[in-house]
């Protein structure tokens, strides 16, 4: 009797472990399928808290949203980005495509850094905002898709606040130590001032100098200056960029003139329309 009351008391304990087991189990993957998710909707506009607005500079800040919970990931993939709703200065609805400097792995929030235009309809919105408020957003959207690995080397063209996608999918790549995907990024801006992220781009490079090369461009250089001076050329391009390859992309991102102007140069470079990239 005491045998079998011994194995029936075996039988329940395993039985409560299995049970146990399971249970958490199950709750792991709901909770990481609750992470992979993400706070975005697609279809419908969701509201993000502001609680905290940086100046960076006389027309750019930085602005950080707060997510559900200090656990909550937005649910953003690399590359892609949101869309914003605001109000112009004439109280006309507007909508925007941002970036956010932040990754998924940036659990709480999720930042954007934006450049504010005199006559910008969204650039209006963000410069009322106060901490406090509320932001419109709905995502992901994009075509940009990246897998580690997929390229052994992208090179980058972007000009002013087209650095965001940049900066967002150089991060994703040098961060992540089973990426051995090289970047080659090619700034342009008008004025040393108007050069966005330029204190983590530096970062970057000097962490990472193996995998992560920068060249700055201005179209008004300061008197000392090493970085090229006009517009981005063929030259630059073919010095600064990953030679055209099957496992190389260049990707491009900045004012329509510029987008058009590289476009034509990669082309002329023998880039072939696969291993190029617009944003």
């Amino acid at each position: 009797m005491e045998f079998l009351h011994g194995q029936r008391l075996e039988t329940t304990v395993a039985i409560a472990v299995a049970v146990v087991a399971v249970a958490a189990g199950a709750a792991y993957l709901f909770l990481r399928s609750r992470k992979t998710r993400g706070c975005l909707d697609p279809e419908n506009f969701k509201e993000f808290k502001l609680v905290e607005k940086r100046q960076l500079s006389h027309n750019v800040a930085k602005f950080k949203f707060a997510l559900p919970t200090p656990t909550s990931a937005l649910g953003l993939p690399i590359g892609q980005h949101i869309s914003c709703r605001g109000q112009d200065a004439a109280g006309e609805e507007v909508i925007k495509p941002y970036t956010p400097t932040t990754l998924d792995s940036d659990l709480g929030s999720f930042e954007l850094v934006i450049k504010m235009y005199p006559q910008g309809r969204m650039s209006h919105h963000f410069r009322e905002m106060k901490v406090g408020d509320y932001m419109s957003v709905k995502g992901p959207k994009g075509r940009f898709k990246y897998l580690p690995g997929q390229v052994r080397a992208f090179g980058m063209i972007a000009g002013g606040s087209g650095i965001t996608p940049m900066f967002q999918v150089t991060r994703a790549i040098l961060e992540n130590p089973k990426d051995n995907t090289k970047v080659h990024l090619i700034y342009a801006n008008v004025t040393y001032d108007d050069i966005l992220l330029k204190e983590e781009l530096d970062s970057m490079a000097k962490n990472y100098p193996d995998r992560f090369k920068i060249y700055y461009v201005l179209n008004q250089p300061p008197e000392v200056w090493d970085g090229g001076v006009g517009f981005v050329s063929k030259e630059m391009i073919q010095t600064h960029c990953p030679v055209p390859a099957a496992d190389i992309q260049v990707l491009r991102c900045g004012p329509p003139p510029m987008n058009k102007a590289m476009a034509a140069h990669l082309d002329d470079l023998g880039y072939t329309k696969e291993m190029q990239f617009q944003f």
